[in-house]
This record gives structure tokens, sequence and C-alpha cells, in this order.
């Protein structure tokens, strides 16, 4: 019997080609979810899989279809594989792993998203690419436009399911799956198998064998938790006296209205902190730039919606503050999904109000956890009553306030692809090969 060091990438059935391009970023052993699924994708099975982010699930299906799909060609229009995904920024994501994956081999993929040109997306499609990864919005719009041709599909993947239940995309995907043939693979992968879950399985999927790496729900060991009560008048204060006095590398500041993340990256801009917005209301563009901006250091702290929950690769965030709990308990599972990454140490600070124990009690039954809420320390309260967080009024009405904001404004990133604007004109391809939106790397084979 193998113990798990000995099991490598060459022991699951892959290429040459794929096991080189897996050396070359360092890794010898797969994960847990990638051991247990790879060689039943091999085989062609369906497969229903159960991790959360952070556990390298991406590779664990992108790498046997680069195999899979090597033997052969697309033909006009007519992709071979298509990955669902339910935001832009995973969307992304996947993209990013698979030009890391398929980077010996002659596959070409096409990322599908909102908030881009159209006209550059169409363009693209006319390479004939191996590989879609879109969300189902745009996917439908391009096919109803007479774009693509979804009969040559032979593999479907729907990543991140549960978040696509939240979302409301499930007749979308069932739409889409009705488009696609009959007989074709598909591989489900979800952070939780909830009775929901496992009844959009039972439609989507023949026979599958089910691969899980972790309880529903797990939580890191490496996080430390800490619930704080918080009267909702002063959570503003509190937050940024928790950011003043907490030694962070970097944070992400998660809230439930978007309304509140503005607020709140004043408030911190006022503290000379370095600090960025993302949510759904942003274009494309800005949303790709903060994002890498954050990566690069350049960014301390994001406050963001629950669009930056899943899916994103970001290394080292060392703090994740929750300024409200979430309505959802798997979201708080996915928000803290963002600190305590492959081992590392992290802390997630929660602000509870009177009126939020409920959504506590669901987060206690789903996670197991204890989760007592702390009174908030006086003296740290009594440092807020300090903090000059009141709104400065602005001069010449307009001009003033448009003036401070372009001079706040960053510089786009040299290294984002002109495709993220959403202007047309600009071609879609990369080395002539690879075809989608930015070429950063992110941290290989993780989620």
């Amino acid at each position: 019997m193998k113990t798990e060091s000995s099991v490598t990438f060459a022991t699951l059935g892959l290429s040459d080609k794929i096991i080189k391009s897996v050396e070359d970023a360092g890794y010898l052993h797969p994960t847990p979810i990638q051991e247990k699924s790879i060689p039943y994708v091999l085989m062609g099975r369906d497969v229903l899989g159960g991790a959360q982010t952070g556990t390298g699930k991406t590779a664990s299906y992108a790498l046997p279809i680069i195999d899979i799909l090597d033997s052969s060609s697309s033909k006009a229009r007519m992709p071979r594989a298509l990955l669902l995904a339910p935001t832009r920024e995973l969307a992304q994501q996947i993209a990013n792993n698979f030009s890391v994956y398929s980077k010996r081999h002659s596959l070409k993929y096409v990322i599908l998203i909102g908030g881009e040109s159209m006209g550059d997306q169409e363009k693209a499609l006319d390479t004939n690419p191996d590989i879609l990864i879109a969300t189902p919005g745009r996917l439908l719009d391009l096919f109803e436009r007479g774009m693509l041709i979804l009969s040559g599909v032979k593999v479907l993947v729907i990543d991140e399911a549960d978040r696509m239940l939240d979302m409301g995309f499930i007749p979308d995907i069932e739409r889409i799956a009705n488009l696609l043939p009959r007989i074709r693979q598909t591989l489900l992968f979800s952070a939780t198998l909830g009775k929901e879950i496992r009844l959009l399985a039972n439609q989507f999927l023949i026979n599958p064998r089910e691969v899980r790496v972790a309880p529903s729900a797990t939580i890191a060991i490496t996080v430390e938790h800490i619930m704080l009560g918080a009267e909702q008048k002063k959570k503003r204060h509190v937050l940024s006296s928790l950011i003043k006095s907490e030694n962070y590398q970097n944070a992400i500041v998660f809230c439930n209205r978007k309304k509140d993340i503005a607020s709140i990256v004043s408030d911190l801009k006022k503290l000379q902190l370095s600090v960025g917005e993302l949510h759904g209301d942003m274009h494309q563009y800005k949303r790709t730039n903060t994002l890498q901006d954050f990566k690069d250091g350049k960014l301390k702290i994001l406050v963001s919606s629950d669009v930056a929950g899943r899916g994103l690769d970001i290394d080292k965030v060392s703090h994740v503050f929750n300024y409200d709990v979430p309505i959802h308990a798997e979201d708080y599972v996915h928000r803290i999904g963002r600190t305590g990454r492959a081992g590392r140490t992290g802390k997630a600070i929660t602000l509870v109000t009177p009126d939020d124990e409920k959504f506590v009690d669901s987060i206690r039954k789903l996670t197991g956890q204890s989760l007592q809420v702390k009174s908030f320390s006086r003296k740290i309260m009594h440092e807020t009553k300090n903090l000059d967080l009141s709104v400065k009024k602005k001069i010449n009405h307009d001009n003033s306030l448009s003036q401070l904001e372009n001079g706040n404004k960053k510089n786009i990133n040299s290294n984002i692809d002109s495709s993220s604007s959403s202007g047309g004109g600009s071609k879609n391809t990369r080395s002539g090969k690879i075809i989608g939106m930015g070429n950063h790397i992110p941290d290989f084979l993780k989620d």
C-alpha cells in the first residue's frame, strides 16, 4: 500500500508532457483531491468532487482534460471541453492555471466572461479553441448570437456548484446542459456536498465516482477564529481600530452590502492605509487590475463583496475581517478560506451585532465550531473614539471630488493584457497559442 508521500503525478497515469510542466513548477506529489480525481477523469468517468478552495481542485480536472484533448483537434467553432464558473474571477483563475498546465501542448482556450468586449471574444472564437472557460450568462449570450456550436463538447466541468446554486445560475446550467451531447463526461466540483448539490449531481451526472478530501464545511485548523460583539453604529470605528492594532501582512475585509465597501475604503484611506475595493459593479479591467495590485503587494487591504470569496489564489493573506456576518453559513467557510492556505497560519475576525446571532448559530452548526462571541475591549473602543473618520466637506462641489479620485487612481498594470479592456479592437491571443485575458500566473496547482 502506498503512502501519500510515495504518490507522484507519474503514478496517476498522466503524460510525460504534463508531468514535465508540473515538475518545472517544483511539484512532485499531488494533493489528495488530485490523487483521487485524476485517475477517474482519465478513465472517462463522471466525477462528483467535494473539496475546499486551496486544495488544488482546479488541477484535479485540468491536468487530465489536457491529456484527453491532446490526442485530437477541434473543428470550426466546436470546442471539446466546457468549463463553467460562477464568477469572472474564478473563470480568470482557471484560465491562468491552464496557461501553466498546457505550455507543452498545442491546445487553445478562450475565456468568455461578462464585462469584456463581446467583439474580442467573438474574434477569439474564430481561432477554433479546444476549451471554453465561461460564466453561464456570457456563454448563452454568444450562443444565441450563433457564435459557437456546443454539439462537439466531450467534457463538461461545473466548478463551485454550490456557489452556482446560491447565485441562481442553475436554470442557466440546465439550459446549457441541454445544448450539449447527451453522451459526455461531466465533472461537478463543490466545496460542500449537501442535499441540493446531490440533487444536481443526479440531474447532470451518470453513475459518478464520488471523491472527497474533507467533510463538508471543514475549516482549516491553522486559522484562528475570533468573533467580536459590536454595535451596528460603531462597527466602522471598531474595524478601523482592529486593522490598526493587528500585525497583518495583508488582509481582505468582506462586506454583505456594496454601499458599505465605499465607506470603509474611505475610512481606511484617511488612516493612510493602502486599500482597494472589489465588487460586482466594477468594470472588469478595474477588477483585474485591483486584484493584481493586491497580489503584487501594491495594496495591503482589499475591501470586497463575496465576489472574491471563492476560487481566488491570493498568496499569503494573513487576515480576513468579516465586517458583516455572512447571511449564508457556507460563505463564512469560503471567506476565511482566503487565509491559512497551504498550511500557513491565519486569523479571521468577525464583527457580530445582536441581530447576527442567528447567522452565527448557522455557522456553528455547519462548521462544528463553538465560535463564542467575545466582548470588544474597552481599551480599543476608547481608541476608536479618537480616530478621525469624519467625512470632509468637498469644495467646488463636483470638481474637487473628481480631482481627489483621479489623484488616487493607479496606473493599469502593464502585465494585464489589452484584451482585459472592454473596448474593442485588441487581439485576444498570446504567443499565438493561448487565448484569453490576463498573463499573470497564480500559485501553481492551487484554486
